[in-house]
């Protein structure tokens, strides 16, 4: 059984840091596509960033040069590096991994990955 895990959501100050992780189980974490999505209260579901096979990264024009993904096929683990955090980036987070070889018009297609993780809540408040 594939499982997600997230951790790292909290609450923070504009302008401040936070790392996400999601620990997988389950299946072989290094193929496919691992995607980063948020879901804001009365918003769609969008894609922040996806990270590849071939560790090609792909990120949202709202959270370039802000954010970082990045992985460790040893530890099974998917990062999100936030920083400057705006309140407009307030939302819940989730991890998400596809059966898929992502690229640049397919990343953000939540449609496309077929595991998701319960989701961690990120906070931008002062």
């Amino acid at each position: 059984e594939v499982q997600l895990v997230e951790s790292g959501g909290g609450l923070v100050q504009p302008g401040g840091s936070l790392r996400l992780s999601c620990a997988a189980s389950g299946y072989t974490y290094s193929s496919g596509c691992m995607g980063w999505f948020r879901q804001a209260p009365g918003k769609e579901r969008e894609g922040v960033a996806a990270i590849n096979s071939l560790g090609n990264t792909y990120y949202a024009d709202s959270v370039k040069g802000r954010f970082t993904i990045s992985k460790d096929n040893a530890k099974n683990t998917l990062y999100l590096q936030m920083n400057s955090l705006k309140p407009e980036d307030t939302a819940l987070y989730y991890c998400a991994s596809g059966s898929f070889f992502c690229s640049g018009g397919s990343w953000y297609n939540a449609v496309l990955f077929g595991y998701w993780g319960q989701g961690t809540q990120v906070i931008v408040s002062s």
